[in-house]
């Protein structure tokens, strides 16, 4: 896999690129906002499978580079950033990123991180269960399983891939408490632990995006539920 490693500091991308060939990867480093966005520019070579984007470059900001980034295509980014706080990481989910991992990290877990975002993309989205092509409504918000698509009052909302496959995986079961290891099973396909802090960082984003903060309930010591209004009804 061809990856794009945006980093200004060269002795991280040295010591980065370093292990991510030794575990297979082509890596090309991008020093600059500019230079990432030229690398990512069509061309006859292979395209890259992922870019990992550092939020501290020299000549934009990262969030920038990350929303130029989604609007020429649909590449997995994953923003790695010594930024930790919620509100960076929901901004950097709303601007289309597909995963934020903050700095220091372990290289197990971005390694995990690459290759399930990876997986994805190549796999396609998480289907809709059997037997269910119909849109769900609750209340205001309306979820178009077979095109992904997600309104709130007849206006739609921009979600990122997984913010929508939580969002279609709780509205299954309006009410339903879902054990946060059974999300990160389904949603992320995976039992590391390392992803129970995005699981919140996505359910947080959601709330903000759909306005409608009491939608999903945070069952303590549990999981979540989503919180279906009374004159919710599943229909085309």
């Amino acid at each position: 896999m061809r990856l794009l490693l945006v980093e200004d500091d060269d002795h991280v991308a040295a010591a980065l690129s370093a292990i991510l060939v030794r575990h297979g990867f082509q890596v090309v480093h991008a020093r600059s906002g500019e230079e990432a966005i030229q690398a990512l520019l069509p061309a006859q070579r292979e395209p890259f499978g992922v870019v990992l984007l550092d939020l501290g470059l020299p000549d934009q900001d990262g969030y920038e580079v990350c929303g130029k980034i989604r609007k020429r295509g649909n590449t997995p980014v994953i923003m790695v950033t010594a930024r930790a706080d919620v509100r960076s990481r929901i901004h950097g989910l709303n601007l289309g990123a597909d995963d934020y991992v903050v700095k220091p990290y372990d290289t197990g877990e971005l390694l995990a991180r690459i290759h399930a975002v990876s997986r994805r993309k190549s796999t396609g989205e998480t289907p809709p269960p059997p037997g269910d092509d119909s849109a769900l409504r609750l209340g205001g918000v309306r979820i178009e399983l077979p095109t992904r698509r997600v309104s709130v009052g007849g206006s739609e909302v921009q979600l990122t891939r997984k913010e929508f496959d939580l969002l279609a995986l709780l509205a299954q079961r309006p009410g339903v408490v879902f054990r946060r290891e059974q999300i990160i099973s389904e949603v992320w396909r995976t039992s590391w632990e390392g992803t129970g802090r995005t699981l919140e960082v996505h359910v947080a984003s959601l709330r903000s995006k759909l306005r409608m903060p009491a939608l999903i309930e945070t069952v303590r010591g549990v999981g979540y539920r989503l919180v279906a209004p009374a004159a919710s009804v599943q229909g085309p």
